[in-house]
């Protein structure tokens, strides 16, 4: 089946300059560059479209009721070492990358796909793809977002730029560029460590080694006929000015057209990582050519604070992630980053802007939570479920005399409505249409085929409980629409447990080649037998690394979601991170029902599903 992510209405905006590009002339002809995106439907015919788009806020005049479209700026004609306008900041998104280096979030191809094609239409500048030489899976999904998403132009003209990472090393080189090379605009990312404690522990190497490393990248990627060079100095936040100066004046000379600067362990404060953006724009040669960009880890909890800093130091480019996922504590967050600037930026920034669509954040945002199993903290800011929520007497009472009391800004800026202007209210005798249209006020356009999936199982949840809230009506889409292709299909599950009884668990499942299986064990509890069958019958051993359970609204009656990660055992899983290191990879999914023990052995069998699909595309 075929999800295309895209708007289900015409969003307002003026069309963005993307400058001349051979590749999209190459393409004219491709059909929107979807090329990897289409699945058949389940009866083989042309699939139907699910489309995932939050609803825009739009301003209603007073005296036609008529909606009138919201201007934006212009988005600079992109130049990869200058931004014509000096107070635009390009937004770097890397989520895809480290990112995904948080454990449990692996994606598959065509989550990445997925999550990709809602990063250009968020109107993200720069996505960093991947680490193509990690994995031939990674390869595969840099290689397909740069044919797709990198050359398929939003209604409003903008190509974001696609990013590999690699190494300083030829092969990461090859392989970044080869990932990248068909996207209208590539850019290849390559770093090496410049402190003390890196270039002595890690790599081993002198700092004319480090120069010569760092230099010798940069030249054979302008070989290659790599135009759009980014180069960081890892560990930048602690390494030596001086030191740092020369590293940087030397690939600047070699090519680079932005220079990176990261605090690869969150150490920095504010005053400090500004300070050193400023001193760096003083003392390194050639600077005046390039666009300084900042890469900050969150481990202090400070990442969006010394991006800011370093965006108010010059800094013009700022790298990110969805809901701020990545290694360790995570990376700067790109929803805070943004709604700083957008709510900050003209009278405390110097009129910084930056070229995102807000209305895209939540579903955005949603889709990296379902998508890499990390759920938001609830009172995460911006997206977490709290970040609108008022319980206090008194925050009510300001609310209710004026949202402005204790709201710097509506829900539905960053595209979250859970207004019923309707008035409409689900449960069981509601029908299929008014579960589109609540569906539709939500964000959510959903296909045909999606939509009877969705109503079947909103059928089933409405015949135990009275009435069915947004909370329980986006656990079911987030099930239908956020779960990988069934590679096995939970039948049935029974379980047979009490105080007297050995918890036995019969479970039946339907397999790739179509036949059923039915297995029937023991185990410690009924969702340990269930899993014990499920085991016995798909045969792929793991190891399950995380199990939790939490009700969608209150009541005995609630929806549970249920989470679970598993780590496979199987070495074709196994790819080496940008640090060198050997790992396991980790695949989480979820489920929801009624019965706690049927969302546990679903989220259970989706997450083998997961596992077993991207180890069907490394083979």
């Amino acid at each position: 089946m075929e999800r295309v992510l895209r708007r289900a209405s015409s969003l307002p905006g003026a069309r963005r300059s993307t400058g001349a590009c051979p590749v999209l002339a190459r393409r004219a002809a491709e059909s929107g560059g979807a090329r990897g995106l289409l699945r058949q439907g389940r009866d083989g015919t042309r699939p139907s479209r699910t489309v995932l788009s939050p609803p825009v806020r739009a301003a209603v005049s007073s005296e036609s009721g008529s909606k009138e479209k919201k201007a934006r700026p212009l988005r600079p004609k992109y130049v990869p070492n200058k931004i014509d306008d000096p107070n635009y900041v390009r937004i770097f998104d890397t989520t895809l990358r480290d990112g995904e280096q948080s454990p449990g979030a692996t994606l598959t191809i065509d989550e990445k796909v997925q999550i990709a094609s809602q990063l250009s239409k968020l109107g993200v500048d720069i996505i960093e793809a991947g680490f193509p030489r990690a994995s031939p899976d990674d390869f595969k999904a840099v290689q397909l977002i740069a044919q797709t998403v990198g050359t398929r132009p939003q209604e409003d003209g903008h190509i974001p730029v696609i990013c590999g990472l690699s190494r300083t090393v030829q092969a990461d080189l090859d392989a970044a560029w080869n990932a990248v090379k068909e996207a209208a605009f590539p850019r290849v990312h390559t770093f090496i460590a410049t402190s003390d404690i890196h270039m002595e522990h890690k790599l081993r190497m002198t700092e004319d080694e480090v120069v010569e490393n760092a230099v010798n990248a940069v030249k054979y990627l302008k070989g290659l006929g790599c135009d759009d060079i980014e180069f960081s100095p890892e560990d930048a936040g602690r390494s030596r000015p001086e030191f740092l100066y020369r590293v940087l004046a030397e690939v600047i000379k070699a090519g680079a057209t932005t220079l990176n600067i990261p605090d690869t362990t969150g150490w920095n404060l504010p005053l400090e990582f500004g300070g050193l953006i400023t001193k760096l724009r003083e003392n390194v040669e050639g600077i005046d050519d390039v666009v300084i960009s900042t890469h900050c880890q969150n481990d202090l909890g400070l990442s969006t604070a010394n991006s800011l800093a370093g965006a108010q130091n010059g800094a013009r480019q700022l790298e990110c992630t969805i809901n701020g996922i990545g290694e360790r504590a995570g990376n700067a967050s790109l929803e805070e980053i943004v709604m700083a600037i957008m709510l900050r930026g003209q009278q405390e920034m110097g009129g910084l802007r930056t070229g995102i669509v807000p209305e895209h954040i939540y579903m955005a945002s949603k889709m990296v939570s379902e998508y890499s199993g990390m759920m938001v903290q609830p009172h995460k800011a911006i997206v977490g479920n709290n970040a609108f929520a008022h319980e206090s007497g008194i925050h009510q009472d300001g609310m209710l005399k004026s949202k402005e009391t204790y709201e710097i800004m509506s829900p539905e800026t960053i595209g979250l409505n859970r207004t019923i202007d309707a008035g409409i209210v689900l449960g069981k005798h509601s029908g299929r249409h008014a579960v589109k249209t609540r569906l539709s006020e939500m964000g959510y356009e959903v296909g045909s085929d999606d939509l009877d999936e969705i109503f079947k199982r909103f059928k089933a949840v409405a015949d135990k409980k009275k009435g069915i809230k947004d909370e329980d009506l986006e656990a079911l889409v987030s099930d239908q629409l956020f779960q990988n292709t069934q590679v096995w299909e939970l039948l049935e599950a029974q379980v047979v447990c009490g105080t007297m009884e050995m918890p036995t668990a019969t479970v039946k499942m339907r397999g790739p080649d179509g036949m059923e299986h039915i297995e029937s064990i023991v185990g410690k509890g009924p969702v340990d037998a269930c899993y014990k069958a499920v085991d016995k019958i798909v045969k792929s051993p793991v190891n399950l690394l995380d199990y939790s359970v939490n009700a969608v609204t209150e009541g005995i009656d609630a929806l549970a979601v249920t989470r679970v990660c598993v780590e496979s055992t199987d070495e074709r899983l196994a790819y080496e991170s940008a640090s060198g290191s050997t790992r396991r990879r980790n695949f989480t999914a979820q489920s929801s029902d009624t019965d706690i023990v049927v969302s546990s052995t679903r989220a259970y069998v989706n997450a083998l599903c997961k596992m077993l699909t991207v180890l069907k595309n490394i083979q």
